[in-house]
């Protein structure tokens, strides 16, 4: 999965409404496509706004707020982006890496891991239930979800990690399946990092998978 290619990097530093973020992937994929552009990783933060994937439920949403619901097409199920939340969107072409989705899954996992444990935060997969996830006391709480869509090979969403964001509104959703509905963050996991830390550490580890 590796490659030795030049990768755009964008950070945003004030929340991107989630509709403007999406017709800038779908803009970029498809400069992508035309070779016009190059492969992205954008690092931003979006207002509150609950998302459903393509195996998202009915029933595992109690959304208060209507107008904050966005059905998209990336996998996965119910989650929450906003301020407190880093979102990493991606667009790498996998037809010059390898046309391998599991495989990319579990570098993306592998990634966040590796950042966590600069951190001092132990990231865990569960089999299945794609994200990572961080055990207490025999219980798993969620600290990162992934959600991809694949066009023609290239990739786009992304990944969301738990900073230091707002934790109730997942209680408005079963997040990504997780019955249990929990959830926690890097913050309260008692690592003291801000979002230009994380961000470094996301940037130097991604280059171990990809």
């Amino acid at each position: 999965m590796k490659l030795n290619k030049k990768i755009d990097i964008e950070i945003s530093n004030k929340p991107v409404p989630f509709d403007l973020a999406i017709d800038k992937m779908k803009k970029h994929l498809s400069l992508m496509k035309s070779g016009k552009k190059r492969e992205l990783l954008w690092f931003l933060e979006h207002e509150s706004i609950f998302t459903a994937g393509t195996s998202a439920k009915d029933d595992d949403e109690k959304i208060i707020n209507r107008s904050l619901i966005r059905y998209t097409g990336r996998g996965g199920q119910w989650t929450w982006h906003g301020k407190g939340q880093r979102v990493v969107y991606i667009l790498l072409n996998l037809n010059d890496r390898e046309r391998d989705i599991k495989k990319f899954i579990k570098n993306l996992e592998l990634w966040i891991i590796s950042t966590l444990t600069s951190f001092s935060i132990k990231g865990s997969i569960i089999k299945d239930n794609p994200g990572v996830w961080v055990k207490k006391k025999e219980k798993y709480f969620k600290i990162a979800s992934i959600g991809i869509r694949i066009s023609k090979w290239i990739t786009w969403h992304g990944i969301s990690i738990n900073l230091d964001p707002d934790l109730n509104f997942f209680k408005q959703i079963i997040p990504c399946g997780n019955k249990n509905g929990d959830v926690t963050s890097i913050v309260k996991e008692g690592a003291n990092v801000n979002l230009k830390k994380l961000d470094d550490e996301l940037i130097k580890n991604f280059y171990k998978f990809f």
